[in-house]
């Protein structure tokens, strides 16, 4: 499993959107856990290192290492890409 960790950006994103963090964390934790979970829900993001993830209507935006995620961007498809 890998750790995952915010930015205080992302983590004032999720208190933000209360009635989605729920499913959001639990997401990124299954992710964590097993990439397979969601792996068609998981897209690298053309020109940049990071990954989107899709819960819903929101994405989650997030850089990967070997033994931690990095979510550095939470909100709604089409405001999150700004």
């Amino acid at each position: 499993m890998k750790l995952v960790r915010y930015t205080a950006d992302a983590a004032r994103s999720l208190r933000r959107h209360g009635n989605m963090a729920a499913r959001i964390r639990r997401a990124i934790g299954e992710y964590a856990t097993d990439q397979a979970a969601h792996a068609n829900n998981v897209r690298p993001l053309v020109g940049s290192s990071a990954k989107r993830l899709r819960v819903g209507d929101f994405r989650v935006i997030f850089e990967e290492t070997e033994t931690e995620i990095l979510v550095t961007k939470i909100g709604p498809r089409g405001s999150v890409y700004d």
